[in-house]
């Protein structure tokens, strides 16, 4: 007998389920409510501008060919990637810029070269970021966690050498520790937003996250972020995976404590599992009727979300690249307004990406498709139309100041996104991109598992174990496959 799963949420998350799944032997079923795949990482085309709209930045690339390589098949006859030698460049307000060339060695003698900082501190640093990589990397990414596992071996080496985690430690305090130069404690403490949290809170553990684009690499796909998605979702389709679009899941059905369907715009229907990939907070608070939101999610502290401009650039600007940041020149307050006051301050940090430098198609000719981002707080119900009017004003002004340019008159397409229709287009509760925050050295340990406590409902996404963000989504999806396979023996 051919047992039946259902996915809800047609995200990257729950594409690479599906397709884990489907390996499995079970006939899976995809239900979104949008009209095409990839939840928060999509695209706009207007104007002969495309967009990638969501994460513009791609490492770990193995744990997408590990989806092809399920199947036996050749991934690049289904997606490539360049390797990126500079990852970002970064602006201050003294006229320092600072390339962060991937590889250590250029990376350490450009902050030697355009800071007061050794390069040999670079070196310690990153040295100590994959050492913490190997030291969590099974136990808190790619493995379910629970009290069960805290015998294991890899749970018993991480807690023999819980000093080296940094778990006791802020972010910035660790970095404080490594740098003395302001800038690049100011650069190293930027990787807390990486899921949505504050480097003054966030434990130091964190810090791993350097390791990630330097010691392994930031990578590009030759067609843009969105060819991740497509990519996966044709490989799918071929491989019998249905998909249901504009079909929103309204319920899941549960009876004695066990997930038994779902009821959605099209019909209702029956699985023998469900897995879902919408945020986990919408998934009890929409989805299932009559059953409580666990207490601890609603004490955790949301993520960060996002402010974001899509602009169609008139000129071409040498001076940038793929990935950009022009920082804040008081970072404490920055994340200060964003968390404690729920605001955006008025000097924000600046995110430029712009992805027609690698793909020039992305762009017509002698122009650009900006993607200008800042850091917004999760949606309380602040006067959004107020504060996205101010915030622009500021990055127009700050932009123009830092890079010598008068941006609004090279400027001809614009398209917004705020907290508000991140929460509509992505069923993300209050639009905070990562779930919850990592703002306390126990939030690791209370996100929400991947196997709910309701029989035959699991988790995968950005919003439970282990995060957010391509790689966390996508390491959810084998640790839900691997729990659905444990007990639908």
């Amino acid at each position: 007998m051919i047992r039946k799963a259902c996915v809800i949420g047609a995200g990257i998350g729950g594409i690479a389920t599906a397709l884990r799944l489907n390996k499995e032997g079970w006939k899976v079923t995809v239900f979104d409510s949008n009209s095409g795949p990839g939840g928060k990482i999509n695209q706009i085309n207007r104007n002969g501008f495309r967009f990638d709209t969501g994460p513009s930045l791609f490492t770990l690339p193995h744990l997408v060919e590990q989806l092809f390589e399920l199947y036996g098949a050749n991934t690049n006859e289904y997606f490539s990637y360049d390797k990126l030698d500079n990852i970002t460049k970064y602006f201050y307000e003294d006229g320092t810029e600072i390339n962060a060339w991937q590889d250590p060695s250029e990376f350490a003698m450009e902050i030697e070269d355009k800071t007061n900082e050794p390069g040999v501190n670079i070196i310690r640093y990153l040295h100590h970021a994959r050492k913490l990589y190997q030291l969590t990397a099974n136990t808190f990414i790619f493995q379910p966690f629970a009290i069960s596992g805290i015998f294991k071996k890899d749970f018993l080496k991480a807690g023999l050498n819980f000093k080296k985690l940094n778990a006791l430690k802020t972010m910035h305090q660790v970095n404080e520790l490594y740098f003395s130069d302001p800038r690049v404690i100011q650069l190293f403490d930027r990787y807390a937003t990486y899921n949505g949290s504050n480097p003054y809170h966030t434990p130091g553990t964190l810090s791993v996250i350097s390791h990630l684009e330097h010691n392994i690499g930031a990578f590009f796909p030759k067609q843009g972020i969105y060819q991740i998605v497509q990519s996966l979702y044709d490989f799918s389709k071929q491989n019998g995976i249905r998909f249901s679009f504009n079909d929103t899941v309204e319920e899941i059905i549960t009876k004695d404590n066990t997930a038994k369907g779902v009821k959605a715009n099209s019909g209702t229907y029956d699985f023998d599992a469900v897995v879902s990939n919408s945020d986990v907070f919408h998934t009890y608070d929409k989805l299932l009727k009559n059953k409580k939101i666990p207490p601890k999610l609603l004490r955790q502290e949301r993520s960060s979300s996002a402010l974001i401009f899509y602009w169609g650039i008139n000129g071409k600007h040498h001076n940038l690249d793929v990935h950009n940041i022009l920082f804040s020149n008081n970072y404490k307050e920055e994340f200060k307004q964003l968390f404690d006051n729920k605001n955006i301050y008025e000097d924000p940090t600046v995110y430029i990406f712009i992805s027609s430098k690698a793909v020039e198609t992305d762009a017509p000719a002698g122009k650009e498709n900006w993607f200008v981002m800042i850091n917004a707080p999760a949606d309380f119900g602040q006067q959004w139309d107020h504060l996205i009017s101010r915030a622009r004003q500021n990055i127009i002004e700050k932009i123009n100041r830092m890079l010598d340019l008068d941006i609004e008159s090279k400027t001809e397409f614009e398209e917004i996104l705020d907290p508000r229709l991140i929460e509509e287009h992505t069923h993300t509760f209050q639009g905070a991109l990562y779930g919850n925050s990592s703002n306390s050295r126990f939030s690791a340990f209370q996100r929400q598992p991947n196997k709910s406590s309701i029989r035959n409902l699991y988790f995968a996404g950005g919003s439970v174990h282990p995060g957010g963000g391509i790689p966390l989504c996508l390491a959810s999806a084998s640790i839900t496959t691997a729990a659905v396979k444990k007990h639908h023996r």
